[in-house]
């Protein structure tokens, strides 16, 4: 994939701090919302008391297990410490105190997480900047705790706790009050920042409110013209008084301007309103938006957007984030990009946007989301770092010990060699079996299926035939064996014995059983050229001759 000189969009593969540090200059971000991993379902009396430290080397889309070991104690030390003088005293004293409250477990190793990454967020904003931080009621209040400390610490503001209603209540009886909100804590650097009003469509009991204007017959409605406490206002105007302890809102010269622009609403005996400072309809944007958000629904089983990614969120909830906290040309970043929502709406609305994330899954999934969405051109104007680019790189991955990234060599293997169209199998386990599963067209609404296999170390005969094993199981055409070491003769022969399958669309033959190395891969940019069913169908839909249209293929095309 080449890259236009100049672009701006930047895409990166690997843990956010690490990339914060490294890659993301000092005031060099307008927004930055994240929706950061936390496991929600997990009952809270767990992780306040610690316990819980099942599933810990689950291999998920995203990581949401959180226990205390050597990552949550080096950063409990580096805040503690002081490490280069990253941290405020009011956020080291803060995590010294939840020390003290919580103990070394579940929670404080996620607060601890959290609070090493807000801290290089913070540092990354424009003095204009806001931040966003999406979670959950279960640790929000603690969350709050660390926002302000690093924000309000060092001169920033609290703005707003953003209720958003994401579902409805659930016809499940429980024992306490269904639980249908996410938190948004907004914040901003310092008291300077971008802001765009948005607006709401006003209700029908607030439309009751406005009449018609006796004079212009424009809907219309008043507003006080006194105040609280204005004592020395508290004059009589054209034979009216405000009552004991208000005043007018005005001088008496800016009252007789508005008597004779026709902005005063007056009674039946000429004298005006109190309630007489005239508001037309047709002159407002709507109802300010609050910080209660029941008006964007979650993405739903059958929503056109949904990509089955566990934590989507809905691109009207970054839409109106976006619009508000930024103007076209700015820079946002998402650090927990996930499934890329922050960056395909920052695209749409002409921002510039950095996402990073440390799965591959999520990485392959925005760039097939952006394709999809806007055209393979818009690649190349997207830089990627961070996925190995070379057998160095490539080795590094496969063998790196942090747990979080056990499945990663697996994954990228898979998604690269597929062009981003395979499907991850996400076992549990060793690393035998199935790594991921791919469907091609075989003629008119017919597909068929083949399996991945990846493997990172010593490679011999039997793993063909366990891997045509699984291929007759799974009832697959044809697998694919991608290996970092070379293969052995034996493998070779084994898998020649298998036969070919024969493409009856395509007119082609491939190997029931092909071996590809990683060598291939990186060097000779090896790519998967079986036309995908997704793709073809597509152009077929499109076609209106009615015929599947030939010659989009995977090694070719995308």
């Amino acid at each position: 994939m080449t890259k236009a000189n100049g672009a701006e969009n930047k895409l990166y593969y690997g843990d956010n701090l690490e990339v914060l540090r490294k890659y993301i200059k000092d005031e060099s971000v307008d927004l930055c919302y994240i929706d950061p991993p936390f496991n929600s379902k997990r009952n809270y009396n767990q992780i306040y008391n610690n316990v819980g430290s099942e599933d810990r080397a689950q291999a998920q889309a995203f990581t949401d297990t959180w226990t205390w070991d050597e990552q949550a104690n080096t950063g409990f030390d580096e805040i503690l410490g002081n490490d280069k003088g990253r941290f405020n005293p009011k956020t080291v004293a803060l995590i010294q105190g939840l020390d003290a409250v919580l103990g070394k477990g579940s929670l404080l190793a996620y607060l601890i997480s959290m609070t090493l990454r807000i801290v290089e967020i913070h540092r990354a904003l424009k003095p204009t900047g806001s931040f966003y931080l999406h979670c959950d009621p279960t640790a929000s209040h603690y969350l709050k705790l660390v926002l302000d400390t690093v924000f309000v610490g060092q001169g920033g503001e609290y703005q707003n706790e953003i209720v958003w209603v994401r579902t409805n209540s659930h016809n499940i009886a429980s024992k306490y009050f269904s639980r249908v909100q996410d938190t948004l804590f907004f914040y901003t650097k310092t008291n300077k920042y971008k802001w765009n009003p948005a607006y709401t469509d006003f209700s029908p009991q607030q439309l009751k409110r406005y009449f018609p204007d006796p004079t212009t017959g424009r809907l219309v409605t008043g507003q006080d013209l006194t105040i609280t406490g204005n004592a020395n206002r508290n004059f009589t105007w054209r034979g009216t008084t405000p009552p004991p302890h208000r005043g007018w809102g005005f001088s008496q010269e800016q009252l007789e301007q508005l008597w004779e622009q026709g902005l005063i609403l007056i009674k039946q005996d000429g004298t005006p309103r109190l309630d007489g400072r005239k508001v037309f309809l047709d002159e407002k944007k709507g109802k300010p938006l609050s910080s209660f958000w029941n008006d964007i629904e979650r993405i739903g089983n059958t929503s056109d957007e949904r990509l089955g990614y566990p934590t989507q969120k809905p691109e009207a909830l970054l839409d109106r984030i976006i619009n508000a906290s930024s103007d076209e040309g700015d820079i946002v970043l998402d650090a927990y990009c996930g499934c890329g929502t922050t960056v395909a709406v920052s695209h749409r609305l002409k921002r510039k946007w950095i996402g990073i994330d440390i799965t591959y899954q999520s990485i392959s999934l925005i760039l097939r989301r952006l394709e999809h969405k806007y055209g393979k051109e818009v690649l190349d104007d997207v830089i990627l770092n961070g996925i190995p680019r070379d057998i160095a790189s490539v080795n590094a991955l496969a063998n790196k010990k942090d747990d979080r990234l056990r499945k990663e060599f697996e994954k990228w293997a898979v998604l690269t060699y597929s062009n981003n169209r395979a499907i991850i199998n996400e076992k549990a386990g060793g690393d035998e079996g199935v790594d991921g599963v791919a469907y091609f067209l075989t003629g008119q609404g017919k597909n068929a299926k083949i399996i991945f296999q990846v493997k990172s170390g010593s490679v011999k005969r039997e793993n063909i035939a366990t891997l045509n094993s699984d291929r007759l199981r799974e009832k697959a055409e044809l697998a694919v064996f991608l290996t970092l070491k070379p293969p052995t003769k034996g493998m070779l022969d084994a898998a020649n014995k298998e036969g070919v399958y024969k493409h009856e669309l395509m007119g082609r033959i491939y190997p029931r059983i092909q071996i590809v190395t990683i060598e291939e891969m990186v060097e000779q940019n090896k790519r998967m050229d079986i036309p995908m069913s997704i793709d073809v169908l597509k152009r077929a839909k499109a076609a209106t001759t009615g015929e599947i249209q030939l010659g989009l293929f995977d090694g070719e095309d995308s």
